[in-house]
């Protein structure tokens, strides 16, 4: 946060303030600014070639659509100001809290186990095949999947071979088989928890340890996936 002069309240004294408006103000022209003009314009005008009252309808309206277009603009400024604020407080509500998002990997922690769902299409067995960075397959996982709908997963960080795997992102990728023996590739969906918020030009960015930033409309579920 960047302040003034050392200052974290300066922005809103008082007096800084009402020299700001003031200057601004004689910086725009207003109604009765634009009245004064045209009593000028009319004391000036040719007689011999007087302005119609078409003209003079048509100079007010250009005035009234400046003027609304300049009132529409203060008008968004200030909702955008308030949107912002409202994002820092949703940012901040979410931090430390975890969230389920969509990924094709996995963050294991030093101790304990990692944690997600897929959504099955319908009763049969859903496969986890673990991937490390080298592209080597250290474990497999197999869920049921009892009905349509959500099937949670968690890997408990132990190889194929009975070794802890060491602490980093591991790549993930599920495959349900349904009964009759139809394989289908599923989309992961994986608990991470939210570490810092980042306020960007579109949009809040949640910092996911392990797995990078994951936009706020990427959030599938603010809590832990049921397992």
């Amino acid at each position: 946060m960047t302040t003034v002069n050392g200052d974290p309240f300066a922005a809103i004294n008082t007096s800084t303030t009402g020299t700001a408006t003031t200057a601004k103000k004689a910086d725009t022209l207003g109604q009765a600014d634009f009245m004064r003009l045209m009593t000028q314009q009319l004391a000036n005008q040719d007689p011999l070639k007087p302005l119609s009252n078409s003209e003079f309808v048509a100079q007010l309206a250009q005035f009234s659509t400046v003027q609304g277009i300049s009132d529409l603009n203060s008008t968004v400024t200030g909702f955008t100001a308030a949107l912002t604020g409202d994002q820092v407080l949703k940012g901040a509500s979410l931090v430390g809290h975890s969230v389920v998002v969509p990924s094709d990997s996995v963050a294991l922690p030093a101790t304990g186990t990692t944690t997600g769902l897929v959504m099955a299409p319908g009763a049969g067995k859903v496969t986890f095949e673990i991937t490390d960075a080298s592209g080597v397959v250290v474990d497999t996982i197999e869920v049921d999947a009892t009905a349509k709908g959500e099937t949670a997963f968690s890997w408990d960080g132990v190889k194929a071979n009975g070794e802890r795997a060491p602490e980093g992102t591991y790549s993930i990728k599920a495959t349900h088989t349904a009964t009759d023996g139809t394989a289908t590739a599923l989309n992961t969906y994986v608990d991470a928890t939210v570490d810092s918020v980042t306020i960007g030009s579109d949009g809040l960015y949640l910092n996911l340890p392990g797995l990078g930033t994951a936009p706020l409309d990427y959030v599938l579920r603010i809590g832990k996936s049921a397992i």
